[in-house]
């Protein structure tokens, strides 16, 4: 009892701002349930970010005093904070405010008292009745026999750098609660709240013009309104560090079912609260914005090729110099970038912990990346021009592929359908089931057999029709990884074959192949397509309308002209094999 109320009195009030309007402006309901990270001026410090849970071990962190499900005598739902992991029933929210327990403050005020003081992140101590690891005073574990219903409080952690003690005097010193905090064994990529400053309005123009000389009203005005139009609530104000490689984290949630979701949570738990972005709440670009000045920042994408392509081409937009380097944490299935950077082909519950290690310690490596420029082909007929087809392609770069052909027409089948009855695709399997009786059914009508007809081939200034006709493809691909159509090696290795070089994804060349049927066939079961070459420059023309896909966004485009061209190398982190596990971070 005596270190409760210490912290109480002090840890838990060290950091605390002033009494801040913005609880007025927003309602009870805003305050109690919100489960994402507020970046508004109405941004409330120490904020708990609550996500429904269903556990029933946990007792209310309020106590039995406060606890409404015990003065109701009835059970009522439960939420738990994603950044310091306390668990409470739904309405006794706001007796948190009452006890005065706060978060771990992602942020500081830049008008504070105390902003001339040296800053430093204190520890963030949270009470806890079930502990995993070992104290690190004593050195003993945390349970206790039969203690799975115990009320007893059995340690005292904190949620930044997740150290423990025991929650008895001889474990716990008073002066642990004024001690720095370090953020533990992952402060390398962690975003320190001292780093994000929430700013004020600048203030209405017109309340200082009056002091001022009228003749010089209209250029202060125009240059204050200026200043409002840029003005963002908060700003990013490092101090960088030679051993720090700051991280932001993107999850997209609509990637690998519901894993998403959790993933964005335990991130939460891990790191400050502010470096991980949900892109289903308004994309990248905001985030890379805000955070473009830091040094040594890195990017984990956790999400499939597609989340990493996204954001590669904001990257482009926002012309960062130099481009931060991207990790990818692989949802859902294909994923042949993240196989190829030996990330592997999904997330199958690895601890987030060892990721973050991964993500610090990889090598970065560059990515080629493709343009696509589409013209219509002006030797067509106008009148017989596929009104169904499409004047240009999804994405006008890629970074693993670019294919025509018999794979494109069965994505572009899949994607037309699940358009249609998006209720029929919900599970992989069924996925997986229609993808298998399309490519079935194309294969016995042969609607691609033809697609040597129909296309011309120039690569380098060498023009490859003629090889093209005497291969009779079905399927023509453009590939810039190793990997292709969920890990399969469609180049192979060329061992003694001089003609052709090792596959490289940084190597400003890109690898031209060509598939029959049966090499298509053999591709599950190790083989390789016919190389047709590897080149520079691409010049490709089709005489009537193909199925084509850029990263697995498929389309029917009319008959046209694609130019293929080196855009630029991103820079990757690349994931490197670890010897030695390190320790895990107590859960």
């Amino acid at each position: 009892l005596s270190s409760r109320k210490a912290i109480a009195k002090s840890s838990l009030q060290h950091m605390i701002a002033q009494p801040n309007p913005a609880l007025a402006m927003r309602s009870d309901s805003e305050r109690q349930i919100r489960s994402t990270v507020d970046w508004s001026e109405a941004a409330v410090y120490g904020e708990h970010i609550w996500f429904e849970t269903s556990v029933s071990g946990d007792f209310c962190y309020v106590g039995e005093q406060n606890c409404m499900a015990k003065l109701l005598q009835k059970p009522l739902s439960r939420r738990k904070c994603a950044a310091c992991k306390i668990v409470v029933h739904t309405p006794c929210i706001e007796q948190l405010e009452k006890i005065n327990f706060r978060c771990k403050p992602s942020f500081r005020e830049s008008g504070s008292r105390n902003i001339r003081e040296p800053i430093i992140v204190r520890h963030h101590w949270v009470h806890r009745r079930r502990q995993e690891g070992k104290c690190r005073q004593c050195g003993k574990g945390f349970q206790q026999k039969f203690a799975f219903h115990s009320k007893e409080i059995v340690a005292i952690s904190c949620s930044w750098c997740k150290q423990a003690y025991h929650s008895k005097v001889s474990c716990f010193l008073l002066q642990h609660i004024e001690e720095p905090c370090l953020l533990g064994a992952h402060a390398a990529v962690v975003v320190p709240p001292t780093w994000i400053l929430r700013v004020r309005r600048p203030q209405n123009p017109l309340k200082s013009s009056k002091k001022k000389k009228r003749t010089s009203f209209k250029r202060k005005s125009s240059k204050k309104g200026a200043e409002e139009g840029r003005w963002k609530p908060f700003v990013i104000k490092p101090m960088p560090s030679p051993l720090m490689k700051p991280l932001l984290v993107f999850v997209n949630p609509k990637s690998g079912g519901n894993q998403g979701a959790k993933i964005i949570q335990s991130f939460m738990w891990y790191l400050n609260p502010r470096q991980v972005f949900d892109l289903s709440q308004g994309g990248p670009k905001e985030a890379l914005e805000l955070y473009r000045k830091v040094h040594n920042l890195r990017i984990l994408a956790c999400g499939g090729d597609g989340t990493v392509g996204w954001i590669l081409s904001i990257l482009d937009q926002l012309r960062i110099n130099p481009p931060p380097p991207v990790a990818i944490l692989p949802l859902g299935t294909g994923n042949d970038l993240a196989r190829t950077l030996n990330w592997g082909g999904g997330y199958t519950d690895e601890p987030l912990s060892k990721i973050l290690s991964h993500v610090e310690d990889g090598n970065i490596v560059q990515l080629d990346r493709w343009n696509l420029h589409v013209e219509p082909n002006p030797d067509t007929n106008p009148e017989e021009k596929d009104e169904a087809a499409a004047d240009k392609l999804p994405l006008d770069v890629f970074n693993n592929y670019f294919s025509l052909g018999f794979d494109a027409r069965v994505t572009l089948e899949f994607h037309e359908s699940r358009e249609a009855n998006p209720e029929k695709f919900n599970s992989r399997f069924r996925n997986k089931m229609f993808y298998a009786g399309t490519a079935f059914s194309d294969f016995l009508t042969g609607s691609s057999k033809d697609l040597a007809k129909h296309v011309r081939l120039v690569c380098d200034g060498t023009d490859l029709t003629s090889k093209i006709q005497d291969l009779k493809p079905q399927c023509l691909v453009f590939l810039n990884i190793p990997r292709y159509c969920a890990g399969t090696m469609p180049w192979g290795n060329p061992g003694e074959h001089h003609d052709f070089e090792p596959q490289r994804h940084d190597d400003g060349c890109i690898e031209v192949i060509g598939f029959t049927m049966t090499s298509l066939a053999a591709l599950q079961v190790g083989g390789h397509g016919e190389r047709l070459c590897q080149c520079r420059q691409v010049v490709l023309t089709t005489s009537k309308a193909i199925p084509m896909q850029v990263d697995g966004e498929p389309c029917k485009l009319a008959a046209s002209c694609i130019h293929i061209s080196l855009r630029n190398q991103a820079n990757m982190v690349q994931k490197t094999k670890r010897r030695n596990s390190m320790p895990l971070l107590n859960e």
